[in-house]
């Protein structure tokens, strides 16, 4: 489903959500709808991914939403089939991306003509946010198995700030704001604002 375009775009398949991922991040999602189960079924038969993106308007249910205009594309890095039946996936995000045009399918799966954007700069975590990272630490050790990272990157402030941006209780404005940015430095000064 993933398609290469003239102009250097590409179209992707998007999944519209109330928490957001940055690349390096990982999430758990439990699919029940036909039109993602068809959509995880394509990606894992021609190995390929997929665009999460925050939700502007509607919800993650019934009538597709409409997502904020930057996401992060998702591989699949792990699944299973959960007691009750539902299918479970962990997605790892890869890069972020630009939406530049939506085409609604019939079964309400939203493709997006999307712009792969630069992997944002390396950056240590300067030594004022430092606190930052032991605040991670505390938010990790209360979620969920799955999303176990076997090496966290402490000193990386592309990766506390994206975790911090995907955890914290954000609203969702916020959220987007923060996932837009391009600097991990300016994530991290804006996450401590408004930790205060």
């Amino acid at each position: 489903m993933t398609a290469m375009l003239a102009d250097g775009l590409a179209t992707l398949p998007l999944f519209p959500l109330t928490s957001g991922l940055l690349p390096g991040g990982r999430t758990a999602l439990r699919l029940f709808e036909p039109r993602y189960l068809d959509m995880i079924s394509d990606c894992m038969k021609r190995d390929h991914g997929f665009g999460i993106c925050l939700i502007r308007s509607g919800g993650e249910t019934g009538q597709p939403a409409m997502p904020f205009g930057t996401g992060t594309e998702v591989r699949i890095v792990d699944w299973d089939r959960e007691d009750d039946g539902l299918l479970g996936i962990t997605v790892e995000g890869v890069c972020k991306f630009r939406i530049h045009g939506l085409d609604f399918q019939d079964d309400g799966l939203i493709l997006g003509e999307i712009e792969r954007l630069p992997a944002e700069p390396a950056e240590p975590v300067p030594p004022e946010m430092r606190h930052l990272a032991e605040i991670l630490r505390l938010l990790l050790d209360r979620v969920e198995p799955s999303l176990h990272y076997e090496r966290p990157q402490w000193d990386d402030a592309r990766w506390v700030g994206g975790r911090l941006t995907e955890l914290l209780p954000l609203p969702p404005r916020v959220r987007q704001h923060l996932i837009e940015l391009d600097s991990p430095t300016a994530r991290l000064i804006e996450l401590n604002q408004a930790l205060k």
